[in-house]
């Protein structure tokens, strides 16, 4: 018996992999007549940049993160009203992101996550690195969807 998927929480960058990986998802979706959410994780700033020469700028950081967050917000809002979703059906947060997408996934209760893999870093070629850290201790399935350069 084919397994069958309830909740299916899409985990996207705001790029230009976001429709190719929404598509996608979307049609996972309609064939197990599931329920699509949306997360996109923006990483703090101080986790990139944390040496000597960045401690100036700190101060600024806030208010970028928070520009980026209400970016990511109209584009996960536009998205989902596209498909006819509630922007309640939006999440964007800021941490990890594979780790905030693994801590969603479970209190969301999905079942699948769904997310793109550009395949350049980390182990080595298949995955990259933030989908390679979702799919260690993801609380559920997790479908890669490899991005066409």
């Amino acid at each position: 018996m084919a397994k069958s998927y309830e909740k299916i929480l899409v985990a996207v960058d705001i790029t230009d992999e976001l429709d190719e990986v929404v598509s996608a998802a979307s049609e996972v979706a309609r064939q197990h007549d599931a329920e699509l959410h949306f997360i996109t994780v923006i990483q703090p700033m101080s986790y990139a940049y944390s040496g000597y020469e960045s401690v100036g700028s700190y101060a600024a950081f806030p208010e970028f993160e928070q520009q980026a967050q209400a970016s990511a917000r109209a584009v996960l809002k536009e998205k989902a009203a596209d498909l006819g979703l509630g922007e309640e059906r939006t999440a964007v947060l800021l941490g990890r992101p594979a780790t905030v997408i693994r801590e969603h996934a479970a209190d969301l209760g999905a079942d699948l996550i769904v997310m793109g893999s550009h395949g350049r870093h980390g182990l080595g070629l298949l995955l990259g690195s933030t989908a390679t850290g979702v799919l260690h201790g993801a609380p559920c399935d997790v479908l890669t969807i490899r991005i066409k350069e």
